[in-house]
């Protein structure tokens, strides 16, 4: 993606708290990545968390790797230490849902999801029982909509990688949840994603 994509990010950046203008940026003391200040220009969304996610109480912090440690020991580091990463997994849509709502970071990629526009790809996300707060927040995007400049925005279509015969199944008997939108599928074995 980084080779790829002219406008890549993931919303999280570094502040410094120094506040002298003659202090060089190299000798500043900065912050951990935390999310928020490039949110504006934010092109990926973890939507149901992610394992390198903390959420301080104040902060949500992107762990990373640095020259001692892999990313991995520094999760683990930080669950010792009894920091839990953002990460939605268990409990039916409504408790997903409600798991989302009481996170801000969650709650942002959610909210920003449910005003897509133009065309969706679904890769590696099969829909399952407990994803209908995702389909609403689809739907919500294919509902017409005027923005401040009172241009009219809303998502047209969606497309759902299918790996097997049982997911393709499985989609054809969800498309009804999806209104007013065109669902397409492909095959997802034959897409060179990390090529």
């Amino acid at each position: 993606m980084r080779n790829q994509l002219d406008r890549m990010g993931d919303g999280f950046g570094r502040e410094t708290d120094d506040t002298d203008d003659w202090i060089e940026p190299d000798e500043r003391d900065w912050s951990e990545l935390r999310w928020g200040k490039n949110s504006d220009s934010q092109s990926i969304f973890y939507v149901h968390g992610a394992l390198h996610l903390f959420d301080t109480g104040i902060y949500v912090i992107k762990e990373e790797y640095n020259s001692e440690h892999v990313l991995l020991e520094n999760v683990k580091a930080r669950m010792e230490r009894k920091e839990y990463p953002i990460f939605v997994t268990a409990g039916n849509g409504e408790e997903k849902l409600s798991h989302i709502r009481h996170n801000r970071y969650l709650s942002y990629c959610y909210d920003t999801l449910s005003y897509i526009e133009g065309t969706l790809i679904c890769f590696g996300f099969g829909f399952g029982t407990y994803d209908e707060h995702i389909i609403a927040a689809i739907n919500k995007a294919a509902k017409k909509k005027k923005d401040k400049d009172g241009k009219w925005h809303m998502l047209n279509s969606i497309y759902i990688g299918v790996y097997s015969d049982v997911d393709l199944k499985h989609i054809q008997s969800i498309v009804p949840k999806f209104k007013k939108l065109p669902i397409r599928y492909f095959d997802a074995k034959t897409v060179n994603v990390w090529g």
